[in-house]
């Protein structure tokens, strides 16, 4: 029989012993807690944890084994006023869960307050309307000679996508795994990825989130995946063996699979918030175990959240048990589930103590000092509601840069005014990282996200259209920085097809041929459309699955050879500005007016400049000639001096662009061209 004595506080969660299982809980003002085991027939059985140490409430609990179900009851006062929400009647998960089974209903049951009293306590039993936790076995899967690929910055190309979406409609994905992690596990999925020449993929949540009600309410559903309440667990809606604990060794497998292939594996993580909302949200967890320490409240009203999420909450990062909470789910996914790095959304909310962001927050110190997630990549959405922090994260971080977006969009739908920032893009935004001495690998590029239009539909559409999200096209961003280029929405007319075959192809050029660290939204190279929709946060539909069967193969072709040009020439993907990395090393870029004169402070304020060229080199290797002309005519090119053998055509977006002998040449309208000059 077990006994309490060999009871331990740590590890929070579950930890599995002969026998049974060590429980354990962090509360500081929590009375008891009670873990409810659950059996199959929805009976329950509660064990108090009659230890505790310190804030950490932890006993043993008989008979829990793998697959066991279980939820907790927390004790404790009900005074909103102070803080405190408390409600022993709810059944919470435990943040620790390292897989979660069941869904909410989201009636009263759920509530910790009466719906229609939101200052009185709700007594009806959560029981059989919640999530609940399951029992895992941590050796349950072998990981083989499973090796991290630990690709170099300089040497990655991110690929941004949805785990549903991407397998839901996949033609060479078994019926039975579309939408799962074996699916995207299965090696029809990975051969898209490897021949594409990605080097990670970059997973939209996976960690363990909540529908929302009023979604469901109207037939939708949380299709992003921005609604995180288990920070251990897998999300179980994306498992092909159930939701039972199955979902663990599948997503393991999944990781394996691709390391396998040489890709890497970026969870993008919400941290910042929980499912819980606000004060007048449900109480399915933290809330419910100790609401003070793990949200930030209004100072002087302790009924309200803090929020600078945009969601109703804020995670309190202040806190110990709050960041505690954070470093355990990053080392758990890094040691026990084997991924390669994380994009932390709003990551500038997990930045503020006291309400201001800050590069020596205990959040960004904690991470850096730590010898487990150094390895990592870590990659930051800098802003949230309250203000944008571009350039404000550690050397070793990358940072999503928001200006690449905008500039980019802006030069190649001819707005006057942006050569001088769309060249500082280029160079890997040196205007925002040089003089902090950080690399153009601090910097993510790109064009287009998963929030936003795909590619093809900002080529497509002037306006947003959002009807199909029930929020009358009021939801979602209003300034796209985008050109339907002659047309909103589908068309025949052979001419603005053209055109916007160009502007995509353009577009994907820029990305990849500029300094920084690529990433690719998913199925922009097959020209994805979500009909215009830039807020396809509630499509779990057609509107988001990438549809293979349509798929654009010579974009795809296209992007498969400005992939794999970027990676086999250093010339392309510089590890710093203008020059090598040592002092005094040789000039890597010039810069050069179309006629091939040098840039003078004037030009730069030009409105009516609208092409440049780059010139592209690294010492020992072929140097290449990058030429962009967002004019609405075409232009002639003065060729710079070639460092090495006569200029070659290696790409451009001018189906008709001729190289001759001469050292220029005309650049149609909206196009690039990239030159090469072989070594030797």
């Amino acid at each position: 029989m077990l006994s309490d004595s060999n009871s331990f506080p740590y590890p929070l969660g579950v930890s599995l012993m002969d026998g049974g299982a060590n429980v354990a809980v962090y509360s500081e003002r929590a009375e008891t807690i009670e873990v409810s085991v659950f059996a199959d027939d929805g009976s329950e059985t509660r064990t108090e944890l009659i230890s505790r140490t310190g804030h950490v409430f932890h006993g043993l609990v008989e008979g829990m084994r793998p697959g066991t179900r279980y939820g907790l009851r927390v004790h404790g006062p009900w005074a909103p006023d102070a803080g405190l929400r408390f409600n022993a009647a709810k059944v919470l998960l435990d943040p620790h869960a390292t897989a979660i089974t069941g869904a909410y209903d989201w009636g009263q049951a759920v509530f910790g307050h009466d719906l229609d009293d939101p200052a009185e306590l709700d007594t009806t039993d959560g029981a059989g309307h919640v999530m609940l936790g399951v029992v895992t076995d941590p050796d349950s899967f072998d990981w083989g000679d499973d090796r991290p690929p630990r690709t170099r910055l300089s040497e990655s190309i991110l690929y941004e996508t949805h785990v549903k979406g991407f397998t839901m409609r996949h033609p060479g994905v078994p019926e039975e795994l579309r939408g799962t992690y074996a699916g995207l596990a299965h090696p029809a999925a990975i051969e898209s990825l490897t021949s594409l020449g990605v080097t990670a993929v970059e997973l939209m949540p996976v960690h363990q989130f909540a529908q929302d009600a009023h979604l469901e309410e109207q037939g939708l559903r949380n299709y992003w995946g921005y609604n995180t309440l288990g920070f251990f667990a897998p999300h179980n809606e994306y498992s092909a063996a159930g939701d039972l604990g199955g979902q663990v060794d599948e997503f393991k497998n999944l990781v394996k699979s691709l390391h396998a292939a040489g890709i890497e594996v970026i969870l993008d993580v919400v941290y910042n918030h929980t499912a819980e909302g606000n004060d007048l949200g449900p109480t399915l967890s933290l809330k419910g175990i100790d609401n003070e320490s793990y949200y930030r409240l209004v100072d002087g009203d302790l009924a309200h959240y803090f929020d600078t999420t945009g969601t109703g909450n804020s995670v309190n990062v202040s806190h110990p048990a709050a960041l505690g909470l954070i470093m355990d789910s990053l080392r758990y996914w890094v040691t026990e589930m084997h991924v390669d790095g994380f994009r932390f959304d709003l990551a500038t909310t997990l930045t503020r103590q006291g309400g201001d962001a800050s590069l020596h927050s205990a959040f960004l110190t904690l991470i850096q000092q730590d010898p487990t997630l150094a390895p990592v990549h870590m990659i930051a959405e800098p802003w949230d509601t309250a203000g944008y922090q571009l350039g404000g994260f550690p050397a070793d971080w990358s940072e999503w840069n928001g200006k690449f977006r905008d500039d980019v969009r802006d030069f190649w739908r001819g707005t006057d005014g942006v050569l001088a920032t769309l060249s500082q893009r280029v160079l890997g935004s040196p205007d925002v990282y040089e003089d902090s001495r950080r690399s153009p690998l601090s910097s993510v590029n790109f064009v287009t996200a998963h929030d936003g239009f795909t590619l093809a539909d900002l080529t497509s559409y002037d306006e947003k259209h959002n009807e199909a999200n029930g929020e009358g096209n009021v939801d979602g961003e209003s300034d796209n920085r985008s050109s339907n280029n002659g047309a909103e929405g589908p068309t025949v007319d052979p001419e603005i097809l053209a055109r916007r075959a160009r502007q995509r192809k353009n577009l994907l050029a820029t990305l990849l041929l500029s300094a920084g660290v690529p990433m690719i939204l998913g199925g922009d190279e097959i020209g994805r459309t979500q009909q215009g929709n830039n807020n396809a946060y509630a499509q779990d539909n057609e509107i988001s699955w990438f549809d293979w069967d349509a798929a654009d193969t010579e974009l795809r072709e296209f992007t498969q050879a400005l992939i794999r040009l970027r990676l086999a020439e250093p010339a392309l993907r510089p590890d710093w500005y203008r020059r090598s990395p040592e002092v005094g090393g040789p000039l890597t870029v010039d810069i050069v007016r179309a006629d091939g004169a040098a840039f003078e402070d004037a030009d730069w304020d030009d409105p009516d400049a609208k092409a440049i060229t780059f010139v592209l080199m690294h010492e020992g290797t072929d140097s290449f000639a990058l030429l962009l002309n967002a004019a609405g005519n075409g232009v002639d090119f003065a060729l710079p001096a070639a460092p090495g053998g006569a200029w070659t055509l290696e790409l451009s977006s001018d189906t008709e662009l001729v190289l001759g002998e001469a050292a220029a040449l005309t650049l149609g309208p909206s196009s690039f061209a990239l030159l090469r000059s072989s070594v030797g």
